[in-house]
């Protein structure tokens, strides 16, 4: 899932080619030996381009490995949480219309209800909450009922909306 999300961040908010990332992987694994490209916190974006931020240089991966100047993909970065092992253990998505550094109230973590997207503070579901104001409920009745605020209810559902 994490992949996916590094993928999308990429591909849309960065306009990486989809023959770039390929070329940034294949690069990565055969040169670099790193298998998981994607999953690594030392990757990073500029302009269409794939680096990965090693030994304190930016490598351009989707130039077969030249140096290039620091840029860095932080928006996205901190929206993964990384264990002691710098493995990725939680994600928390953007919503449509965030800023790179606006709260993060929903959470997707794989070791919790199935890695279902929920609400970061109080872990209610996002699609119970989506399911709630699509049965005709206000947003004020449920936000009370979870002991949510109504921003994390609006959250919910543009969160399943976009999804």
């Amino acid at each position: 899932m994490i992949e996916a999300h590094v993928l999308r961040a990429l591909r849309i908010d960065h306009g990486v080619s989809v023959k770039a990332v390929r070329k940034a992987l294949q690069f990565a694994e055969s040169t670099l030996g790193i298998d998981r490209l994607l999953l690594s916190p030392e990757l990073r974006s500029r302009a269409g381009e794939v680096f990965l931020d090693r030994y304190g240089q930016l490598i351009n991966l989707s130039a077969s490995g030249q140096l290039a100047i620091r840029q860095v993909l932080e928006a996205h970065l901190r929206r993964v949480e990384w264990d002691a092992r710098n493995v990725p253990i939680r994600l928390h998505p953007f919503l449509i219309g965030d800023a790179p550094d606006q709260s993060r109230p929903i959470v997707i973590d794989p070791l919790v209800s199935f890695g279902r997207p929920m609400l970061a503070q109080s872990g209610v579901s996002t699609a119970a909450i989506a399911s709630r104001i699509d049965a005709g409920e206000s947003r004020d009745e449920i936000a009370a009922d979870y002991g949510v605020s109504t921003t994390d209810v609006d959250a919910a559902v543009v969160y399943e909306r976009a999804a």
